[in-house]
């Protein structure tokens, strides 16, 4: 007999695998400079234990939820939750930055199975709209306790633990994780009529490498450097030759009806601003607290602590409350309007600033703006996708925030670096990437406004 679908342990399910995600992903970053000194990392090398991972991250991600689609949503969950757990304790235990470089290439390949595979079971879970909005707001409540606890946690386990454990915590409680899987989450069939796009998942994964690959070469050694320009180059033409492909595909990998459905365009140029944001604030901000006002790693950790307590809250208390009434486009604005207020506060930090009066206030906008903007978006994306485009449409969300941080870290950290070159202070760099991603929000609260397109529930 088969097992009934209980929504609320899938809930808690797909946000603890998200939330694992995230963890690992803030929990490693904070671990750096310890990695580098034990391992004998260069300063170029060290950047591929992030890049590396995000890399494979975000060029999979379509090519994972369309797996998804084809082989059910928990085979594609437990699978990659299964690599991720492997990969994890390789790294941790490997003795070479060869070693450590390689499992996080593959860890960033797991998690374009999980993250969309996660996000589709939930849709799948939660048919009713209601439902789906309070489960929406559940779920990217998590990306943000994951992302808070990975930097409190990663402080204290490499001050205190060493360096390796932030790796190896991982398999324990993934083991858990599939053990409950396997327990409460009944199998969900694939879509037997789903095909994979050999020639489409190829190019579009070559495509978003190239354009990773690019920004993170343009952050290291410029824009204008070779390696920059012809992976750029690249990405643009790949990109062409995907749409080409899809356009006369019979079966399409990502299904252009999909982009045109609903509010999903509106949301995936939001979901693309606000993943360059949240990524560009959350590093600049850490590095003003720690380098400038003086605090240690898990001092900063505590110190976003507030932010988090926001974001989890605003997602999963009043989004769903509020949504139903504004509507994803009403409401999208509104975020839209408090991060900017947030990035417009950061942007006056000083030298002789203090956290109560030069961060809390800007962290807590952009985090209530946050709570608002993810659950609205992912819903505008997943919430009126056909059964068997569940998984492709949960990795355009996921991969819309990926490639947005990719960019913005890169672009944003370049611009730092310039203007602090210039001007010789460290803290204008920061001002200017606060300002930069008020500007970005700015543009994309005009997109939004002029894209009337009525969203479905």
């Amino acid at each position: 007999m088969p097992k009934k679908l209980s929504t609320g342990w899938v809930l808690a399910l797909t946000a603890a695998a998200q939330f694992v995600l995230q963890l690992d992903f803030a929990i490693v970053n904070v671990a750096l400079p310890t990695v580098q000194r034990e391992l004998g990392f260069s300063s170029a090398g060290l950047q591929w234990v992030v890049t590396g991972y995000a890399l494979t991250f975000g060029a999979l991600l379509l090519v994972g939820g369309r797996f998804g689609d084809l082989i059910g949503y928990r085979r594609a969950l437990i699978g990659g939750l299964v690599i991720f757990a492997l990969t994890s304790l390789s790294g941790g235990l490997g003795t070479t930055a060869g070693v450590l470089v390689a499992s996080r290439i593959v860890q960033g390949a797991s998690a374009a199975l999980i993250a969309p595979a996660a996000l589709a079971l939930l849709a799948h879970a939660h048919p009713e709209p209601k439902a789906r909005i309070r489960a929406m707001g559940i779920f990217q409540g998590s990306v943000a306790a994951g992302a808070s606890a990975g930097i409190v946690l990663g402080g204290i386990l490499t001050q205190y633990a060493g360096w390796r454990w932030v790796l190896l915590v991982n398999p324990p409680l993934i083991a858990i994780l599939i053990a409950l899987i396997l327990w409460r989450v009944p199998a969900i069939a694939g879509h037997h009529e789903v095909r994979l796009d050999l020639p489409g998942a190829l190019t579009v994964t070559a495509a978003i490498a190239a354009l990773i690959f690019g920004v993170s070469q343009g952050q290291q050694n410029g824009f204008a450097s070779p390696s920059s320009w012809a992976a750029l180059t690249a990405a643009v033409v790949l990109a062409v030759a995907f749409v080409l492909i899809e356009r006369r595909s019979a079966d399409p990998m990502l299904p252009f009806s999909l982009l045109r459905g609903g509010g999903r365009p509106a949301a995936l140029i939001a979901i693309l601003v606000i993943g360059a944001v949240l990524a560009g604030y959350v590093y600049f901000v850490s590095m003003y607290l720690q380098h400038v006002l003086g605090l240690s790693a898990v001092q900063t950790g505590l110190a976003l602590v507030p932010a988090t307590m926001t974001a989890l809250v605003i997602s999963t208390q009043v989004a769903r409350r509020v949504l139903p009434r504004l509507g994803y486009r009403r409401q999208l604005l509104i975020a839209l309007l408090l991060i900017g207020a947030g990035q417009l506060w950061l942007s006056q930090i000083s030298a002789t600033g203090s956290y109560a009066g030069n961060v809390l206030g800007g962290i807590l906008l952009t985090a209530a703006g946050m709570g608002l903007a993810l659950p609205a978006a992912s819903l505008a994306l997943t919430a009126d996708a056909p059964p068997h485009q569940r998984g492709i449409a949960g990795a355009l969300f996921a991969s819309g925030q990926q490639i947005g941080s990719a960019i913005g870290i890169a672009v944003f950290a370049t611009v730092a670096a310039a203007s602090t070159n210039i001007t010789g202070d460290l803290v204008s760099g920061y001002r200017l990437s606060f300002l930069l991603a008020t500007g970005l929000i700015v543009l994309a609260g005009i997109a939004l406004a002029i894209n009337r397109t009525k969203p479905t529930s």
